[in-house]
């Protein structure tokens, strides 16, 4: 049995029963929707992705809200008073105030708890690419590694975690500052869809842009042949905001051109949700970099 946790937070957009099958504890962000404070549980029990994404064409928004220090603190002690040691893969901090949260925690109850290791990585990734390579973490765990070799690997691998995504409503960009008024109206009539990625620094940047959906979803599945290390081998992440088919589509393809084998889709959730808005497709791989 391994003496340490890994503890990741709710924007991995992994699934409740991969979660559940690699010993992971995911702590839940939240989000505020018509008034009303939800949290972003992964099995969906406050809100599941399709009535969240429902409201959001109904024209309800969402605000989001990082982990505070008082949750970190309370997941990690919980798992320290196990006697077991912790390691903390969590949100980019190009994103989210999240990572800050555990790092101010870990170093408070390290104080406290002398004899146990706490250890917090910046993942510097988000949706689905977290839950990518929380996923490789946790194998490793399953696989023997030490804490501190799970640790080190991250940290030299996270930089290899391919994020490329591509959203069907620029306003919602609009909404986050991703994009200006006038580029969501313009874009818009002219069915014009971005292609971005999250790059070294985690920041969400806007690199290109392609005439139609079907080309956007294209382009993502052209970064494999651009970036991706071994692609036939591999196991990528799709994730998608209530557009199964469409995330379907990029995953046929990058089997057919690729020959990829394992390709895993899930939900994109309310919080990664609230910022690209319904018809988000975000397909995740390991690559030479970012």
């Amino acid at each position: 049995m391994s003496d340490y946790i890994i503890i990741t937070d709710s924007s991995c957009d992994m699934a409740a029963e991969m979660a559940e099958e690699l010993e992971l504890h995911v702590l839940p962000l939240s989000f505020i929707m018509d008034g009303k404070t939800y949290r972003n549980y992964l099995d969906g029990r406050d809100m599941s992705s399709k009535e969240f994404y429902d409201k959001e064409r109904e024209g309800f928004m969402a605000t989001t809200n990082a982990v505070n220090v008082e949750d970190a603190s309370q997941a990690i002690e919980d798992v320290l008073k196990q006697g077991k040691d912790v390691l903390v893969l969590a949100f980019s901090s190009g994103l989210s105030s999240t990572c800050s949260a555990f790092q101010i925690a870990a170093q408070e109850l390290a104080e406290h708890y002398p004899e146990r290791k706490i250890c917090v990585v910046d993942t510097l990734c988000a949706s689905l690419g977290q839950g990518m390579f929380v996923y490789q973490a946790a194998k490793l765990r399953q696989q023997g590694k030490t804490l501190e070799e799970v640790r080190d690997w991250a940290e030299a691998n996270k930089l290899h975690q391919c994020h490329w995504f591509t959203v069907d409503d620029l306003f919602f960009l609009k909404k986050g500052g991703r994009v200006s008024a006038a580029t969501a109206v313009v874009g818009t009539m002219l069915q014009i869809k971005p292609v971005l990625h999250v790059d070294d620094e985690g920041h969400l940047i806007n690199v290109a842009k392609a005439r139609g959906r079907k080309a956007s979803l294209t382009a993502l599945v052209d970064k494999v042949g651009e970036l991706a290390e071994d692609p036939a081998s591999q196991t990528m992440f799709i994730s998608n905001s209530d557009c199964l088919e469409d995330a379907q589509f990029v995953a046929d393809e990058i089997k057919k051109r690729y020959g990829t084998k394992e390709i895993v889709i899930n939900s994109i959730g309310p919080v990664i949700g609230a910022h690209t808005g319904p018809g988000c497709v975000a397909l995740f791989f390991t690559g030479k970099h970012r």
